[in-house]
């Protein structure tokens, strides 16, 4: 298990999320110099040397600046996931292995990106300043779907997933979800070992491809009466329908957003000296202002994430009645995933998804 003193933990922390920070302000950065320097417009008379369909030239125009991102970004990509996390003892990989996940990802995720990329451009073009309302349609749909078959196809990929083993731990998990409504395709454990030694848990898919993943560094450095611990509170995030509610309000956010964008993009395309919302060298703006909206909201994003943990934290409590459990689990995971107990309430509030380790284990002490 990673042990680490409290100034190296919270060392580690601050230098994750400083860098980044740091990549999503050079991102950012990155298309204002792109779109001032006239490069963007460039880029889209090279595009359409290749074609004249505009539909190609746009993925070419992309590829080119997704390219460049990457390129610049990847130092900094490479030294919070596999320079820091060598030096604190954390990853499993080699520079091969983790290169090879990297591109994996990226892989993965082109032919997802590419027909949503064309159908946004087509609902640009057909429908005009109302594109927000069709795309935001589209992504709530996707977000479903993906979902849905990211148990099955995606994760799969990058994890080998078993099922776990008969046993008395399994025995007891499966008595527990029988006292609820959910119906659970199975219990998994997947070998995130082959990458770092942090420990994991999820509740994962919708309908009929709910999963329960226990990590095997979990199951292999915890107590069984501390999985059922993790695995209440996974079965928590069900019960209070929290995957459906993070749905719901992703889905909310997006209109939000991509309405305040539409209007943001339209009103600020004269600043680079652009005059039509179809321009693909225009496009870039658009990228850039769904970058800050995404940026500004993600403190909300965050506060509902960690209402949701509590509602998971204390139903764990109540399905258990273990508090000693609760508090060793939380304090293991701490000293495993080198978790910052009690970080800044300003960097909490902004950038924490989880309630702090501190406050989870003075809540659950509360509730006794």
């Amino acid at each position: 298990m990673t042990t680490a003193g409290n100034q190296d933990v919270k060392r580690y922390n601050t230098i994750k999320l400083v860098v980044s920070l740091v990549e999503t302000v050079v991102s950012l950065t990155l298309l204002v110099i792109l779109l001032a320097g006239g490069y963007t417009v460039y880029f889209e008379q090279y595009a359409t040397t290749f074609s004249n369909n505009p539909y190609i030239a746009l993925l070419i125009f992309a590829a080119l600046i997704g390219g460049i991102d990457a390129i610049i970004t990847f130092p900094l990509s490479w030294y919070s996931g596999f320079i820091l996390e060598h030096h604190y003892h954390l990853s499993n990989q080699t520079f091969a292995q983790w290169l090879w996940e990297k591109t994996k990802s990226i892989l993965v995720s082109i032919p997802i990106a590419m027909p949503l990329l064309l159908l946004f451009y087509y609902f640009l073009q057909t429908f005009g300043s109302q594109w927000w309302l069709p795309v935001g349609i589209i992504l709530f749909i996707v977000s479903v779907g993906l979902s849905r078959i990211a148990p099955i196809v995606i994760l799969p990929l990058f994890y080998n997933l078993t099922p776990l083993d008969d046993s008395p731990l399994k025995n007891k998990i499966l008595a527990m979800i029988k006292t609820t409504s959910m119906h659970v395709e199975g219990i998994y454990s997947f070998n995130l070992s082959k990458t770092t030694k942090k420990a994991n848990a999820a509740f994962t898919g919708i309908g009929k491809s709910k999963r329960i993943l226990l990590s095997d560094t979990l199951l292999k450095n915890f107590t069984d009466e501390e999985i059922e611990t993790v695995f209440a509170h996974e079965l928590g995030h069900y019960v209070h329908s929290h995957l459906w509610k993070s749905i719901a309000f992703g889905t909310i956010s997006i209109f939000i957003g991509l309405y305040c964008t539409s209007l943001a993009y339209t009103a600020s395309l004269s600043w680079f000296g652009f005059s039509s919302i179809t321009q693909i060298a225009a496009l870039p703006l658009l990228a850039l202002w769904l970058g800050l909206y995404s940026l500004v909201t993600l403190p909300i994003g965050n506060m509902i994430s960690r209402a949701h943990e509590y509602d998971a934290d204390q139903y764990a409590l109540q399905r258990t009645k273990n508090t000693a459990a609760f508090v060793s689990t939380m304090n293991k995971l701490a000293a495993m995933n080198l978790a910052d107990k009690q970080p800044h309430p300003l960097i909490e509030f902004l950038f924490y998804s989880h309630p702090s380790i501190e406050k989870r284990i003075a809540a659950a002490e509360r509730a006794q």
